[in-house]
């Protein structure tokens, strides 16, 4: 298993291999020729990743070859000395008041501010991918490379959107606290709102789109050393609906880029000094299966591997009641999943 991506890697051509949450087979994607595809309608089948900017190019890795392997876990290693530096503070905290003043002045509801990280490369990209499948059994771990975009790989919490028989599964996903042993969050205010403006959001997006439509209440859920709010969702698609148009509707989510969406997306463009590219974006399946069968997740807690450098990404929603410090706290807790994978 293990030879062929490194086969993939030596030979520049394109492949993914990733697991589902919760699972324990491991699943193989490899094209054999080094073409940019990329899909049109989503009628396409192949593992599409796709940027957090729309009009920038998504990629389709086709199945030339669909392979499937079970993986035994192997225990994580213990990382618990990892280092944080301030390096970025002063940024972010400007940053974060420029996104508060924004809302103040009524233009925006919500908006999710990031930086990256950039840390020296010491583990392989295959190391790092397995590092990820032990210690993150419950998101979907996956490992991407592309010549003419590069080698990403990630363990992510959210599901952008699963569909099968016309029937949608989406979640809405915020607020973020670390995790303590045997202690249950306390969430405020502050994070409660976030979460029901994202739900509602997401509920208004879709409202067009299905026939029935369902919001389970918000629910505490683990994801490493961090805990968030999530509420289930669920519907029916209209019989004409095109998949498209579902994924338009949803990409890029409240959780990743704010609310409104293009007001927030273009605050984000206009003021976070770097270029997210395929962090906030999202990959999948693309009726690998089944036509009209699709596995969609956003792509957070990821890395961009580069020759001697990984970029890791961190990032929070900010709201009205958001506290500057507070946030910078957040994405310091943040990066310590990534950092200690690294």
């Amino acid at each position: 298993m293990w030879n062929r991506v490194e086969a993939s890697f030596k030979d520049h051509l394109p492949f993914v291999i990733y697991r589902k949450p919760r699972e324990n087979d491991i699943f193989g994607v490899f094209q054999t020729d080094a073409e940019h595809y990329q899909p049109l309608d989503f009628t396409e089948k192949g593992f599409v990743f796709a940027p957090f900017k729309e009009g920038e190019q998504t990629v389709l890795v086709t199945p030339d070859t669909f392979w499937k392997s079970s993986y035994t876990r192997e225990e994580a290693e213990n990382t618990s000395d990892i280092s944080l530096d301030d390096s970025g503070k002063e940024g972010h905290i400007k940053l974060v008041k420029n996104g508060i003043r924004e809302i103040q002045k009524g233009r925006l509801q919500k908006v999710v501010l990031s930086r990256k990280i950039e840390v020296p490369l010491t583990k392989s990209p295959i190391n790092i991918f397995k590092t990820l499948l032990n210690r993150y059994q419950n998101a979907f771990g996956y490992l991407f490379y592309h010549p003419k975009v590069g080698t990403w790989c990630g363990a992510t919490p959210e599901t952008l959107v699963k569909i099968k028989d016309k029937k949608l599964q989406t979640m809405s996903l915020a607020a973020t606290l670390p995790y303590v042993e045997n202690k249950k969050p306390d969430w405020g205010d502050k994070e409660i709102e976030e979460q029901q403006m994202v739900s509602e959001y997401i509920g208004d997006k879709l409202a067009h789109t299905m026939e029935r439509l369902e919001i389970d209440e918000a629910e505490s859920v683990r994801a490493g050393n961090l805990w968030h709010l999530r509420s289930e969702v669920r519907g029916t698609m209209l019989p004409n609906l095109k998949v498209k148009e579902v994924i338009r509707a949803l990409h890029p989510t409240p959780a990743v880029c704010g609310i409104p969406t293009k007001e927030a997306q273009q605050f984000i463009q206009a003021n976070e000094n770097y270029q997210r590219t395929f962090y906030t974006g999202f990959l999948g399946e693309l009726n690998l299966r089944a036509q009209g069968e699709l596995s969609l997740f956003v792509n957070l807690r990821c890395m961009q591997l580069e020759t001697d450098v990984a970029s890791i990404f961190v990032g929070g929603g900010i709201t009205e009641a958001s506290d500057p410090e507070s946030e910078w706290i957040e994405t310091q807790n943040k990066s310590k999943t990534m950092l200690g994978v690294l």
